[in-house]
């Protein structure tokens, strides 16, 4: 069943009435949300995205509803792990926390540009060259396998990041402290750029590291780019109010990119399946469809993502709990 395009406009007109209304209340009152805040606003969003779901299969179909809030959970939870690379760049930048809420709504925006540009790249690719989704699911599951190796995969992030901070600071003029949120500021009566501009640049980067993993996955949930973008949207939505609810208890989440890694290869395998089951190229198969390929339902794949992160995140805080308890005891006995 299709989307009527009145539904589409609706929801982005609402969508980008929110995000605005985000934006203004952090301009207009920049402050460090507490725990209570935070989890309000967290609930909103998820709220509002199942009040879309809801709404979406009333007029488009509970089918779509159910794409929806597959590629929704899929895009929240690779965005997580954004929120580890946004807390070692706003440490190794020193953001002070009052100005964080900016920075991560800039970041946001960035992000939604980024994506959006991906997914009007990746339909139109996708309705020319069906084959891509070979190279998606080989890409998916190179990237479950970076993700599964030991520490240091978002250091390495960062790592690449500091080749354009080193490239910016030898062009143009950097001052030492920041300014409020002011990308410009004057010191000793000369114009000089804050550090918030490196900071800027650097989340705009991530997020275009982060796009270029989550877009060809949730392209196999659907193809719908109205679908992909509202995903995105929702799942980008409340990522700011989620990064001061789970404060230090990101640290303890060692295990997350495990789940991630599983989810990434799980839908990796099925891309190529469903390219399989899709096949054009003339090498594999005489050029026909590979009938016997089974096709895994959506409903599976929400399974795979809530469990993986599930499992992931109690593996993680039980782990952390025993090294607290056997670091007690160490104090205890000295």
């Amino acid at each position: 069943m299709d989307i009527p395009v009145w539904f589409e406009i609706t929801s982005m007109i609402v969508l980008t009435i929110i995000l605005i209304g985000d934006l203004l209340l952090i301009r207009l009152r920049p402050h460090i949300p507490s725990t209570k805040e935070s989890t309000l606003w967290v609930v909103f969003y998820v709220g509002l995205a199942l009040l879309f779901a809801v709404l979406l299969g009333n007029v488009a179909g509970w089918r779509n509803a159910g794409d929806f809030i597959t590629g929704w959970a899929l895009e929240y939870s690779l965005s997580i792990d954004n929120l580890f690379v946004f807390v070692l760049i706003m440490a190794q930048f020193a953001v002070p926390r009052r100005l964080q809420q900016q920075v991560l709504m800039v970041g946001i925006i960035i992000a939604l540009v980024l994506r959006g540009a991906f997914i009007l790249v990746g339909v139109a690719v996708i309705e020319h060259f069906s084959p891509i989704f070979y190279i998606f699911g080989a890409f998916l599951i190179y990237t479950a396998i970076k993700q599964a190796m030991p520490e240091g995969e978002h250091e390495d992030d960062v790592k690449r990041e500091n080749f354009i901070v080193r490239l910016l600071r030898r062009r143009i003029d950097i001052s030492e402290e920041y300014d409020g949120s002011k990308l410009r500021t004057t010191v000793d009566g000369k114009r000089m750029w804050t550090p918030m501009v490196i900071v800027f640049i650097t989340i705009g980067v991530t997020d275009l590291i982060f796009a270029i993993d989550s877009i060809p996955a949730i392209f196999e949930i659907t193809t719908n780019g109205f679908l992909v973008f509202a995903a995105n949207i929702f799942a980008l939505m409340g990522l700011r109010q989620l990064y001061f609810l789970l404060g230090d208890l990101l640290d303890r989440l060692r295990y997350l990119h495990y789940g991630i890694a599983v989810i990434l290869g799980f839908i990796g395998i099925k891309l190529i399946l469903h390219a399989l089951h899709e096949n054009e190229l003339p090498f594999i198969n005489g050029g026909q469809h590979v009938e016997w390929v089974p096709d895994i339902d959506n409903l599976v794949s929400l399974g795979v993502i809530v469990v993986s992160m599930t499992v992931a995140t109690v593996a993680s805080l039980i782990a952390a709990s025993r090294e607290k308890s056997a670091a007690k005891k160490a104090a205890i006995v000295e």
